[in-house]
Parts: structure tokens; sequence; C-alpha cells
């Protein structure tokens, strides 16, 4: 991998970090240039705030009525970032179903492309190129006298023949090409960005059939998901780019999945089927989404049957505690999954205290993590001994791993050895003469954070550590000249999202820690650069064997735990409420709630 390639990877991370705010508890990027307007239309008769507030849409026939905190805003298939996605995916999905869904961190078809790339099935090859190498042996775009031959992945998509734009237009290859095309205009979020930057060219084979054709010996294990999702060339090519995300378009879509939207106010949009989707149809003729940002008015109304369903991303305690009692006495039915969204507390080895692996360790042993994980996560939350979390393919297994179970004795046993002790008995430890305080950086906003922090600070207090929290806004903490990138923290606590390849480059590389050298770009901010797991996170994101992968991930994940740069704390956990009488609603970590309503079952409404 070239040192550019390296670069351009570290740039893309670092999108995923800019920016940020916290909406309803959740880590969530902001918009990311032009910022879409919402539809606010003269209030009609039904939307007078009544009794119940859910009256303004009725059941009807074969209806289903859905309940969501937030209006996602725009609901085209590409969003600014991960966070964005995942709140407009319950809706985008059936608009715009992704060509390979992730679910449960697997990716599968859902009918708009005709099977998932592969080399066992021939839609994937590596065909050998001749490249021009520059003077330091970089691949270079102009004429050397070095040229070397090299791999190059092609990756072919075969796109359904028998896909139609809801207003009764084919689709075609075309439109795919087309949003390459935008993508290249425009900024089209982070997973566009960082597709733009591993393939060369994107290119329209036949009337179906795209090819995507990564960089030259640029092996990366993400060639499955370098397709464009299809936008409707026949609709938007008039349209001037820059203004495609304050458009009428990107609020009122027009897609290709088994539903339409037909209307959209500011509390409500309303779907009906799609005539011209090929795939399987729901029950359900309509769903309605109705967003009102009260998590106690959203639960009780389904208990209530006004709602017939309900999706949370994490939960306050408080909510969560009343949920499983709603849901033992048989009012609600709850599907609960650990979400990809996962805490952990990053130590900063540029601070002396931290170089000793016995203070690290004494930290991890100090954390009543399970503790915290079953009280502000309700009963639903799991911990995490590894960053690759346990759905994941390459997660390693338990037995393989060094890990840190609650043992406020041996953390002190730690402390003493490493000559950290109390001499003055006034319950801190003294470091250099000082009572030994850290500093823990953390975001503003989020509730479930805060209580966390809070509980790590009474545990580190119990072994004789003084914990000072300090909330940074989201922008600041995540800013280019923040104290991530510039690495000028003690402790840090945030989370990162997971998708199905581990991948971790970025992350955990010596590559990736930020400096002058680098432009202060990748996300490694502990400062972790270990040889023999160095070169373990570059095999196993850049090897295309299995096996290899699965092997280099488990040494990368061994040193890991032993080394202890970071410390996993646990998992977000996603709720989705429903009526009894609704049936097959499956919470998935990776996919919208809303991935399987062609298999729920209810009453006729």
């Amino acid at each position: 991998m070239t040192r550019i390639l390296q670069l351009t990877l570290l740039i893309m991370s670092v999108l995923f970090l800019h920016a940020c705010e916290l909406q309803g508890g959740v880590e969530r990027p902001t918009a990311v240039g032009l910022v879409p307007t919402s539809v606010e239309p003269a209030p009609t008769p039904e939307l007078i705030e009544t009794a119940d507030p859910f009256a303004a849409t009725p059941a009807t026939e074969a209806s289903l009525r859905i309940g969501m905190l937030t209006d996602p805003g725009n609901l085209l298939p590409y969003q600014s970032d991960s966070a964005s996605e995942r709140l407009s995916a319950p809706i985008t999905q059936l608009l715009f179903p992704a060509p390979l869904l992730p679910v449960g961190y697997t990716y599968t078809t859902t009918g708009i492309l005709e099977r998932v790339p592969s080399f066992e099935n021939g839609d994937v090859t590596l065909e050998m190129v001749e490249v021009f190498r520059d003077e330091h042996g970089a691949i270079s775009s102009e004429p050397t006298d070095t040229i070397t031959e090299v791999q190059q992945i092609h990756v072919v998509f075969r796109w359904n023949p028998e896909l139609h734009w809801s207003d009764g237009t084919p689709l075609t290859a075309g439109d795919s090409l087309f949003a390459y095309e935008l993508a290249r205009q425009i900024d089209l979020g982070q997973t566009t960005q960082s597709k733009l930057g591993l393939i060369e060219r994107y290119e329209q084979l036949d009337a179906h059939t795209t090819r995507a054709v990564l960089r030259p010996d640029f092996i990366d294990p993400a060639y499955v998901t370098t397709y464009f999702t299809p936008l409707p060339r026949h609709i938007l090519a008039e349209i001037n780019p820059q203004e495609l995300f304050a458009s009428e378009f990107s609020l009122l879509p027009v897609g290709y999945g088994p539903y339409q939207l037909v209307e959209r106010d500011q509390t409500k949009l309303r779907l009906i089927r799609n005539p011209s989707y090929p795939g399987p149809q729901s029950a359900f003729e309509s769903v309605s989404f109705m967003f009102r940002d009260n998590p106690e008015l959203l639960w009780s109304a389904v208990a209530g049957g006004s709602l017939d369903l309900v999706a949370f991303d994490q939960p306050q305690s408080e909510l969560l505690a009343t949920i499983r009692s709603e849901a033992e006495r048989g009012t609600l039915r709850v599907s609960a999954t650990a979400n990809p969204i996962w805490e952990h507390l990053d130590f900063n080895l540029d601070f002396e205290l931290f170089q000793d692996i016995r203070v690290r360790r004494a930290i991890a042993h100090a954390i009543n993590r399970e503790a915290i994980a079953h009280d502000l996560l309700g009963g639903y939350g799991r911990i995490l001994e590894s960053w690759i979390i346990p759905d994941q393919w390459a997660a390693a297994p338990l037995d393989a791993l060094t890990r840190y179970p609650y043992d406020p004795d041996e953390a002190r046993r730690l402390l003493d050895e490493k000559g950290l002790v109390d001499s003055s008995g006034d319950g801190l430890r003294e470091l250099n003469g000082e009572p030994l305080t850290i500093n823990l950086l953390t975001t503003q906003g989020s509730p479930l954070r805060l209580a966390t922090a809070e509980r790590i600070r009474d545990d580190l207090a119990a072994i004789g550590i003084g914990l000072a929290i300090q909330e940074l806004p989201t922008t600041a903490l995540y800013s280019p000249d923040g104290p991530l990138f510039r690495r000028s923290f003690e402790l840090a606590l945030f989370a990162w999202i997971a998708g199905p390849d581990p991948r971790g480059w970025e992350r955990w590389s010596c590559a990736g820690v930020p400096s002058a050298s680098n432009n202060w770009t990748g996300n490694n901010f502990s400062g972790w650069c270990f040889f023999e797991a160095d070169r373990a996170i570059r095999t196993a994101t850049t090897s295309l064997d299995r096996e290899e992968r699965v092997e280099a991930y488990l040494r990368q994940q061994q040193l890991f735990t032993q080394e202890l740069p970071v410390l996993p704390l646990f998992q977000r956990v996603d709720l989705v409420l429903s009526n009894p009488q609704l049936d097959g609603v499956t919470a998935d970590p990776t996919a919208p709630f809303t991935w399987n309503i062609h298999q729920w079952v209810g009453d006729s409404r």
C-alpha cells in the first residue's frame, strides 16, 4: 500500500469524527456542506393537538404506524456520515433498498443486485496492469523510467433488470453510473468519499451491469461495497448538483423500493406500496412515520395502541427500566440488540503515567464495567473485551485474550507495585508528591456518557485515583486542532461505530497516529505503535485470504488486549417496541429495524 493511499484512508477516516453533535444521547455528526431544509406546509386540521397526539393519523385497513424521535430531514440514499445513515435508514430502506444490506455484520442481497460479488462466482477478479513508479517506489500518474506490473481488483455489479423507479421508469446501470458521476462533483458523504478513495474508475458495461476498478496495487477487503446506489438520472440530470441536498427531491424522493412517499409534513410522512417493485411485498398497504421528540409519549402510544411500533437508539436507563416492566406485563413486545456503537476509554501513551502498563491495567481492573453496562443499559447491555465486537466475523475467542475483570484489590496491588501510594492518608495516592488526579475528556450532551464517566470516577476513587471530568462540545473534541488529533488529552471517553468488516488500519497502525508528519490525520489517538501489532493489522486489512485475515486479526487482538492502549467498555443498545399482535419484528445490530418488513404480520388495520 503506497504512502499516498495510506494518507487517503486516514483522511477518509478522520471525516467520521468531524463536526459532531449529540442528539437524543447518541453521537451524531452534523451535516457537511448544504443543510437540507424541512417541509413546513400550513398545518391542516388533522394536525391540531388533541388529547391523543397520534389521533391525526387514524388506523386504516392494512396500515402500519411507526414512531420515531427525529425526522431525518433528507431521504436520499446518501448521507453525510454513519450516524445520519443510521437515523434515516429505517425510511430510506423502504424507498432505496441498499444493494447490499449488512444484516448481523454480514452483507446480503436485497434483490437490487442479483448476487453478492465474489471471486467464487467470477464477479471479482484480479488483473495485472503496468504502472509507473517514482523515485520513492510509489505509483505515479506521470510517466517515469520505472515500469512494473501490479495487481488490480475488478468488481462487477449485476443490477436486477426488473427494477423500476416508482414513477414507472426502468432503472438501469446508467442510474448507478449517474450517482458516481454526481459523487465526483459534490460531497455525497463519508461512505461515498471512502469509495472514491478506493477506486480508479467506475464504468457501465451494459444496461444492467457496472464495474468498479480499484486503484492499482491497492488491496482492500471493502471492494464488495464499491457500487454506487442508483439515483434517477431522468429526474436529477437537470438539477444543479450543488442544490441536491436542498432540493425538493431530497425531501420527497422518487425511489425504487417496496414503498413510495406520497405525503409529508412537519410531524409525519406516509408511504404506500410501490406497484413497480418486483420484490416481496409486505402485508401493509401503507406505512406512516410519526415524529415526536418525547420517548415516554412514543412508548406509551405503542402500549395504548395509537402506534404499532417505535424504535429507540439507547434510551436512558430510567426509561429502559419502565420498558422492561411493561414488557413483563405483556403490554409491549421488546426486541433488543447490542448495536454497533461501542464506548471506550483511550489512554494517551505520551502521558508518562500511562507508559507503565501496570497503571493501565490497574485502571482496567478498577472499573466495574459489568455494573455500568447493567445499570445504565437497563440489563440489555454487554461489556467488550476487544475492539472487534463479538458478532463480527474476526472476533477472537475470549480465552485467547487478556481480560480485565473487575478486581479492585488487583488494581491496588498494581499501583502499590508501581510505587503510587497514599502516604498522606487523604484517600488519594501521590504522584511526584502531589495527589494523583487524572483528567478525562468526553463529549457534552450525552446523559449515558456522562453517567459512564461518573461511574468511572467513583470506581477510580475507590483505589485512590482522582478523576476530573471535562465535557467538551463535540466539535471541539473532534476538531482537527482539538485534543484527540493533537493528542493533548490524558484519558478520553467516546465511541466508534463498527461495520461488517472490522478494518482497523486507521485506528491501530503506527501510521495512524496523528502527528505533524502526517498532517494530524489518523485515528490512533492513544499513540500505540507496536511493531508486531502494526504488521498484524496491515496484513488483516490488505489480505484477500480470509484465513490469513482471521489469523492476523487474532494476533493483533492478543497484542491489543495485552498492551491495553484502549479499554473497550460496552456496546450501546437498540430497542424496538411493538404491539404484541405484531409479529416478525427483529432488531438487528447493523440493519435498520425495517429491514425485514415483508416478514411482519399483524392484525389488519
